[in-house]
């Protein structure tokens, strides 16, 4: 049973969790393969392969695809050119998730995005999404050493907001939120609709499940 006594921040993650952005993906990446001389990869390969970062995505597609490693660098470079053009023109802000960051705004959590996406690409997303004034601290893929599922980022950030990893809730779509949670001491709530390698979210034996954003509330206002 989910217990939200005792919060005072929330740890929100942001590919598959607040923003569907697998349509930014997919362009990006078609136009970078095109750009080698590789096929486009199925929308539903790259669901199933995002959340540990650009860098991940890129080498699974890679292998994919049957291109060599040492193709890697050149398609990363256009991959980069490409991404930075298209980020959030194929994305949309999931049902509630507006909702569900202004109630845990209103109910006093301080609140940070945390995501592997690069911060050059996060920022300027939730910016456009209108979704950047509900952070005091937004933490990209290259801030720290380790990328979730590692705990680091979640310390790191726990730290940044001045509340202890118990009194922190991290709120995400995946394997690799829920474990990074766990490592870290957060407890850990993963939306339903994400992208959690094509498993469904309970099978990350996270503390709840809801199928919107703004289905937190319900479960915040028990505190």
């Amino acid at each position: 049973m989910f217990q939200s006594q005792g919060l005072r921040a929330a740890i929100v993650d942001l590919d598959g969790t607040m923003i569907d952005t697998v349509g930014d993906f997919e362009a990006a990446l078609a136009l970078a393969l095109a750009d080698v001389g590789y096929p486009p990869v199925l929308r539903a390969f790259i669901s199933r392969t995002v959340g540990k970062g650009s860098e991940y995505l890129l080498a699974r597609t890679l292998e994919k695809v049957g291109a060599p490693a040492d193709l890697y660098e050149a398609t990363w470079s256009r991959y980069q050119h490409h991404y930075e053009a298209i980020n959030g023109s194929c994305s949309a802000v999931f049902p509630g998730v507006t909702e569900g960051l202004q109630a845990m705004q209103a109910m006093g959590l301080k609140l940070a995005c945390l995501t592997n996406k690069p911060a050059a690409f996060a920022r300027p997303l939730l910016a456009q999404k209108g979704l950047a004034g509900f952070f005091d601290i937004v933490f990209g893929g290259d801030a720290f050493e380790h990328k979730k599922p590692h705990p680091m980022p979640l310390l790191k950030t726990c730290e940044a907001l001045g509340a202890l990893p118990a009194h922190t809730l991290m709120v995400g779509d995946s394997s690799n939120d829920a474990q990074a949670a766990r490592a870290a001491g957060c407890p850990v709530v993963l939306v339903s609709y994400g992208y959690n390698h094509g498993l469904p979210a309970s099978s990350a034996s996270p503390d709840a499940v809801v199928d919107r954003l703004d289905d937190l509330a319900a479960l915040l206002a028990r505190r």
